[in-house]
């Protein structure tokens, strides 16, 4: 369906909101919250009703939806001053006021289009990232511009889940002005990223932007503003945060195509798209979902190496989240992930999952060993830091561990796993006796998900050597109801310290909030 209004279009099956023909880039949950709300136009949307609808009844802070309505807004040149098109009824909830028109689409041919006569054959998904432009006054510039490029393109390629063109292929569109459709058509890619970069003074703008160009529709696009204090620290700095960025848009878009496909042709990569979107949900039914599609993928593809490491991360993760028990599914988790690295060993997933391994079955050293392999193969991997800062408390390595959580933050700070990175920062802090900073760092953690067992851990357990009674049993309430099986022997046998102080540390921190 189309819905027409105020000099904007919104078209649910391409997930586009256009204004003026010009595509408006939108966060998925953005668009869905957006689309809900037109939909039900009619009647005033309770926050239960957003909740349930765009957040699957998973419990969100006000905050939190209070940032998405407002990001809906700026989509639409609206704000919570005027009002316009989205009006929030006090003690209610929220309705779309504006002037609505329904449009039937036209049909659209189902049949597979073409290949592109350039097309790499490859089932990952394929990349081109052209030169950046200089827009700047000083021709001295193209250095920067050029390296920045190229260390976008080689970044890319350590993401060894997509093809990467060569630079030797993509600068040659260098200076010309070319279509990208036929760039992906001379190319075989389906996603190109481009941007420009602007000096001023000591200051520097660099923009980015990640295109389909088989719909010509845009999926991610941002600006940076940084001083050139260093040149080589802030190329670093913005590829880093343009790498991760584009990660996972390319993954959503994979597993929105995925989605619209029969059951019938879905292939392995299919699946593991549709798993991948399950694991970033981070709940137990979802990963339970994962698992089912991943082990179909690897039923069609017993070498399918990421799809073997998936599963086995998504088995280890339920471990740690007390989902599962350790003796189950450790055999099965790692099978697989032997299986990923003999697969591909230089896949940083592959790692990620038998480090996972490691640590859950108190392998500590080889674990920390994984994850540093993993690292070196993709340092943008905000995941793989979430698990060294993890690996690294538990070894004792407290302020390595902070500075591993902080740097995953830093990384990615629209990760969907950001509470897992606070929470493990709290963690740290918690073991250097730094109740009150732990503290601040698990209701940060709460306030971005606040259904997840790691933060209310380390809410307790600080509030309970701190002395805050009221706290300590505020959190072990909402601990109990994320993680009905808690209990000081599940602590003591299920978590792999290397140190049996930290461990009555710990503990002695439950014992003090009230656990038994």
């Amino acid at each position: 369906m189309r819905f027409r209004f105020d000099n904007h279009e919104l078209e649910s099956e391409l997930r586009e909101l256009t204004r003026g023909g010009v595509r408006i880039p939108m966060q998925p949950q953005v668009f869905d919250l957006l689309l809900f709300l037109i939909a039900q136009r009619d009647r005033v949307v309770s926050k239960d009703d957003l909740v349930a609808e765009v957040w699957g009844n998973r419990p969100i802070s006000d905050s939190a939806l209070n940032s998405r309505i407002n990001a809906a807004r700026n989509a639409l040149q609206d704000d919570g001053k005027a009002q316009r098109l989205i009006r929030t009824i006090p003690r209610k909830g929220f309705r779309f006021v504006g002037d609505c028109v329904e449009v039937a689409v036209p049909a659209r041919s189902t049949a597979i289009p073409p290949q592109p006569a350039g097309a790499v054959a490859s089932d990952r998904p394929a990349i081109a990232v052209l030169a950046f432009n200089n827009m700047s006054d000083d021709p001295d510039q193209e250095y920067f511009c050029d390296g920045i490029t190229e260390d976008i393109l080689t970044a890319l390629s350590k993401v060894r889940w997509f093809f990467v063109i060569a630079r030797n292929s993509s600068f040659t569109y260098k200076g010309r002005n070319v279509h990208i459709k036929q760039i992906a058509n001379e190319l075989g890619v389906r996603y190109v990223v481009e941007g420009s970069v602007r000096k001023a003074g000591d200051r520097v703008r660099i923009t980015a932007q990640l295109n389909d160009a088989i719909t010509g529709g845009h999926l991610w696009a941002e600006h940076y503003d940084r001083e050139l204090v260093d040149v080589f620290a802030v190329q670093d700095e913005i590829t880093n945060a343009i790498v991760a960025a584009i990660e996972p848009q390319i993954y959503a878009a994979e597993n929105f195509r995925a989605r619209r496909k029969p059951p019938a042709s879905m292939d392995a990569w299919d699946l593991l798209m549709r798993a991948l979107s399950h694991y970033w949900r981070i709940t137990r039914e979802d990963h339970v979902t994962a698992q089912a599609l991943l082990d179909k993928a690897i039923a069609i593809d017993p070498n399918y190496g990421q799809a073997q490491a998936l599963l086995a991360a998504s088995h280890m993760f339920g471990v740690h989240l007390g989902w599962a028990e350790l003796a189950k599914v450790a055999p099965i988790a790692e099978r697989a992930a032997a299986a990923a690295v003999r697969l591909d060993s230089e896949d940083a997933w592959s790692h990620a999952a038998l480090g996972s391994v490691y640590f859950s079955t108190r392998r500590l050293a080889d674990a920390l060993s994984e994850f540093e392999r993993a690292l070196r193969l993709n340092p943008n991997f905000c995941l793989v830091q979430g698990y060294y800062a993890l690996a690294l408390s538990y070894a004792g390595r407290t302020e390595d561990s902070f500075a591993a959580a902080q740097r995953a933050i830093r990384l990615s700070p629209r990760d969907p796993s950001l509470a897992i990175y606070y929470g493990i920062a709290g963690y740290a802090r918690f073991m250097t006796r730094q109740y009150d900073e732990a503290i601040d760092l698990a209701r940060e953690a709460i306030r971005h998900r606040g259904d997840l067992t790691g933060a209310y851990r380390v809410l307790a357990v600080s509030a309970g050597m701190s002395g805050d009674a009221r706290l300590a049993e505020t959190a072990l309430a909402e601990l109990r109801r994320t993680q009905p099986n808690i209990s000081l022997s599940w602590i003591a046998t299920q978590l792999p310290w290397r140190s049996d102080a930290d461990r009555e540390h710990y503990l002695e921190g439950f014992r003090r909030a009230g656990l038994t």
